[in-house]
């Protein structure tokens, strides 16, 4: 006899995509309704582009967002003399620190001026969802559980230390455990998580490097190395997460921007942490956030097999590697780490039959 059933919105928001899954434990998981749309850094790259070649100024409020691509256009926008106003908060879209936001020729103000074109800066908008879903008649959820990509906020350093910081801490001082970095309160230094919850009241929050980790381990040829040792490892549009995972702890990881990568230097990346001899600093000094290795993790977890997930897993091609495709769809596996998350946090009852 079933439950009552549960429905939840998974929206896995990336640099290129947003991921949407609607969950519905009463059904296969197969038939739940799914989208793969542009994200919102998309989005509003493209309003201000378009303000651009208007020759118009711009308002910019709302919530912190990803930057990316929208920060790309508010850079443009300024090198063609044109003004960008915008509230101190969504200003932290754009950097930690206002001061190098005004460095950038940003205006910070809290009241739109005259003679602005708008724009809300916002990772979801669920006002378009809502339409969307209604013009099939579904009815939006009202559970919901979002990843998105969080470098957590530091106004005076290097924000790529500051997170390996976070991420040291998490692995040596915490324990390492994927359910703890499955969020009902968000921790205070992720700043675009929270305005997410500003959004959506009681969204569950996840990184989207995290949420692919665990959607990784729905498929069933991964999930059989999981009590041996593995290494998973995830190439999105922006960022490429890699880590050293046993019985859903993380020993080890490193974390790098994708277009620094190469075949040959990924091969190269893995294979290092695989052994658990990669060095911080071969991570940071090429530009990416850095590596981190439990010396704690025993000597006979060997992390022999490899899996693979993400838009950009061809740079894998030199890898001796399995591309994981959890329930036959790896471009929402994301989402089913989502899914899965909220498994974790609140248990089988909640989520599934």
């Amino acid at each position: 006899m079933l439950n009552k059933p549960v429905r939840i919105l998974a929206i896995d928001v990336g640099g290129g995509t947003q991921d949407i899954l609607l969950y519905e434990n009463n059904k296969p998981i197969e038939n739940c309704f799914k989208l793969v749309l542009p994200s919102q850094t998309v989005i509003v790259g493209k309003r201000i582009e378009k303000a651009t070649n208007k020759n118009k100024d711009i308002f910019l409020h709302g919530h912190i967002m990803g930057g990316g691509k929208c920060v790309g256009a508010i850079k443009n926008h300024i090198k063609q003399g044109l003004k960008i106003y915008a509230t101190s908060h969504a200003s932290k879209t754009i950097r930690d620190s206002l001061a190098e936001v005004q460095k950038l020729g940003v205006e910070i103000v809290e009241k739109k001026p005259k003679n602005t074109i708008s724009i809300e800066l916002k990772d979801i908008d669920l006002k378009v969802l809502q339409k969307v879903l209604a013009s099939f008649e579904i009815k939006i959820p009202d559970k919901f559980a979002i990843a998105v990509f969080d470098h957590g906020e530091d106004t005076k350093g290097s924000n790529r230390r500051f997170r390996f910081k976070l991420w040291q801490d998490f692995i040596i001082e915490q324990g390492g455990l994927l359910k703890d970095l499955v969020y009902c309160k968000v921790p205070d230094p992720f700043t675009r998580m929270k305005s997410v919850q500003d959004l959506l009241k009681d969204a569950i929050l996840m990184q989207t490097g995290t949420a692919a980790i665990c959607g990784s381990l729905c498929d069933p040829r991964v999930a059989k190395e999981i009590s041996k040792g593995l290494v998973i490892v995830n190439i999105g549009n922006q960022h490429t997460l890699a880590v050293l995972v046993q019985n859903e702890r993380i020993w080890g990881l490193f974390e790098h921007h994708t277009s620094m990568l190469t075949p040959k230097k990924l091969k190269r990346f893995v294979q290092s942490l695989q052994n658990k001899s990669l060095k911080n600093e071969e991570i940071f000094d090429d530009m990416g956030h850095g590596s981190i290795i439990n010396q704690a993790c025993p000597k006979n977890i060997k992390f022999d097999f490899i899996t693979v997930v993400g838009p950009h897993r061809q740079i894998a091609e030199d890898l001796d590697c399995y591309f994981a495709t959890p329930y036959g769809d790896m471009m929402l596996t994301g989402c089913f780490g989502l899914v899965a998350g909220a498994k974790k946090l609140y248990g089988e009852k909640l989520i599934f039959n």
